[in-house]
């Protein structure tokens, strides 16, 4: 019933457009454990109206099934600021319509009035003890795209097999409800619920237990630029900050507002580099500031930049915040425990891409570290898991600049993440030390961790196949790369097939997966490299590290040493001019 969806589709079948409607109609946006994520547009193939009311009846109809008091508890639904003018859709407008479908099968709903970073959605379900929380958003992806992210009433994103319950509950109910439109009939209704002013308050009263140098923070220096890439989070870091006693960080006037359109940026993701951060570099100079705070638009990854003493920036890869975080927390968290004994009961984590620095710290720090499968779903649910057998869990982060940093909430938080940074390096200028330097001192102690990560484009989801098929039948029938160029291959671990060629039974101990693809080489050199394809974009990715032992402080030797490897796996493995795979530019 959307106007404009409609008179799209109705223009393409009196113009006979078989080809586009194929598109729009062929086959059903796929509920993963993601959730949703896909052009906004007309057609069953894209984020509209309609589709969203289809999965919210499935996902209703599901939680019905698996929460007794479903009636009793109710949901929270968040929406950032995305919208698209040709099709009529946005984030509130879907959100809106997701919540009149709760509210007309008695549900009750907390819909937040305005746009929210994505962790408050996640911080809420735990907090008011909710049965699940959806979040509107495409995070950092193109402006034409949206999503829907689910959050079970564990507080962490869900996991299989809920994802293939709500699908197969979204193809049997697929027929718009009565009033299933109407989202004006919410407004009246006893059943909606406004959490915003109740989250903003205890969300920033809890991110305050990881606030340890108040007086340093009131006293210092530093001053700092923030960009939210026109997203969400303007708001909520320099609430933060306030929270912490820190002067608020100066604001990139043309990102600081939502805008749908992204303007000032080619895509609105700080993972991509400097390209994105050129506002910030500029306002930076002017306004004499040494560090950069950027969070991408839904406000749950960050970025981070520092101004050297060269005059150069360096932009911090996702693996070297994590260090600095890690370390940083631990070191706060030994402060506070004087209690030796304790150390056995705290956990961090990170996902099996990223660098495996965390793992050094434990080793010598005696804390317990775990990897997991990629994404934060993983470790929250893990992290819920340790928590609920009385374990503390400090810290968990991806190298896809995504950082928990406060139990408070199971998933990657840009809010939180921005505000510790800031208290760090507050801390650290008191020492006369930089980041940078702070991070070549964690190198120093527990060893260095080279890590580097990109990506190839690639649309055709056959040369994908055929790529890891390749892998796969190397030199013949189920038989693995022995070396890529002159690098010795020593291990091989294939979570799509399940085969560990480091386990005694040959079996992989993560969970596997047979709908996405993912390798990764071990080699004789110490060298770790994985390829996989990304759940929500057309991509393969891959990522590779170099550990040295503490004391081998050669870093320009084993740079080189991994840049070759890299040249290496892309000339071999990926064969990049044979699979017409397009590369990843600045």
């Amino acid at each position: 019933q959307n106007p404009k969806t409609s008179a799209i589709v109705k223009e393409l079948v009196a113009g006979g457009n078989v080809a586009e409607l194929q598109k729009y109609f062929g086959s059903r946006m796929e509920f993963g454990t993601a959730g949703l994520r896909a052009a906004m547009g007309a057609g069953i193939s894209h984020m509209n109206d309609l589709t969203i009311i289809q999965t919210t009846q499935g996902f209703c109809r599901y939680l019905e099934k698996n929460f007794s008091d479903l009636k009793k508890r109710g949901v929270v639904i968040g929406f950032d600021a995305r919208a698209h003018l040709s099709s009529g859709g946005s984030s509130k407008r879907f959100a809106r319509l997701a919540a009149n479908t709760f509210i007309s099968q008695g549900v009750p709903v907390y819909l937040f009035s305005d746009i929210t970073p994505t962790p408050f959605v996640p911080y809420t379900v735990t907090h008011l003890k909710l049965c699940a929380g959806i979040m509107v958003t495409a995070s950092h992806n193109p402006k034409q795209d949206n999503g829907y992210k689910v959050y079970w009433d564990n507080g962490a994103q869900i996991i299989s097999p809920h994802d293939k319950g709500i699908s197969q509950a979204i193809e049997e109910n697929q027929e718009p409800w009565p009033q299933a439109w109407d989202d004006k009939l919410i407004d009246s209704s006893v059943l909606l619920h406004d959490p915003y002013a109740t989250i903003n308050k205890e969300y920033f009263k809890d991110i305050q237990k990881q606030c340890f140098h108040r007086n340093i923070n009131k006293e210092t220096n530093l001053k700092f630029v923030h960009t939210s890439v026109h997203g969400v989070g303007h708001k909520f870091v320099q609430l933060a900050f306030q929270a912490f006693d820190l002067r608020p960080p100066f604001a990139v006037p043309e990102q600081k507002d939502p805008d749908p359109e992204f303007p000032t940026v080619k895509y609105p993701n700080p993972e991509e580099g400097k390209g994105v951060l050129t506002l910030s570099f500029a306002l930076a100079e002017k306004d004499g500031a040494k560090i950069i705070l950027a969070n991408d638009p839904d406000a749950d990854r960050l970025a981070v930049a520092e101004k050297q003493e060269s005059g150069e920036w360096k932009v911090f890869s996702g693996n070297e915040l994590g260090a600095l975080l890690g370390w940083w927390i631990f070191t706060c968290w030994k402060n506070q425990n004087r209690d030796t004994c304790a150390v056995k009961d705290v956990y961090m984590l990170s996902s099996t891409v990223s660098s495996k620095i965390l793992r050094a710290i434990a080793l010598k720090e005696g804390f317990h570290f775990e990897e997991t499968l990629t994404g934060f779903k993983w470790m929250g649910n893990r992290a819920k898991q340790l928590m609920d057998q009385g374990k503390a869990v400090l810290f968990a982060f991806e190298e896809a600049i995504g950082y928990m940093c406060c139990p408070a909430v199971l998933d990657k938080d840009g809010i939180s993440a921005a505000v510790i940074t800031a208290e760090m390096a507050s801390f650290l200028a008191t020492r006369n030390l930089s980041l940078s330097q702070q991070l070549k001192a964690v190198y120093d102690e527990y060893g260095f961790h080279i890590t580097k990560a990109s990506y190839f484009i690639c649309h055709d989801p056959k040369v994908i196949q055929q790529l890891f098929d390749n892998l796969r039948n190397y030199d013949g029938e189920n038989t693995y790369p022995k070396s890529c160029g002159r690098f010795k291959v020593s291990g091989i671990r294939d979570l799509t097939t399940g085969y560990d060629s480091s386990q005694p039974d040959q079996k992989a101990i993560l969970p596997t997966s047979k709908s996405s693809q993912m390798i990764t080489f071990t080699f004789a050199n110490g060298g770790v490299a994985t390829m996989r394809t990304s759940g929500t974009e057309p991509k393969i990715k891959y990522y590779s590290e170099l550990c040295a032992p503490p004391g081998n402080s050669d870093v320009e030797q084993l740079k080189k040493e991994l840049d070759e490897l890299v040249n290496a796996l892309e000339k071999h493995f990926f064969q990049p001019e044979k699979n017409n795979l397009q590369r990843k530019t600045d």
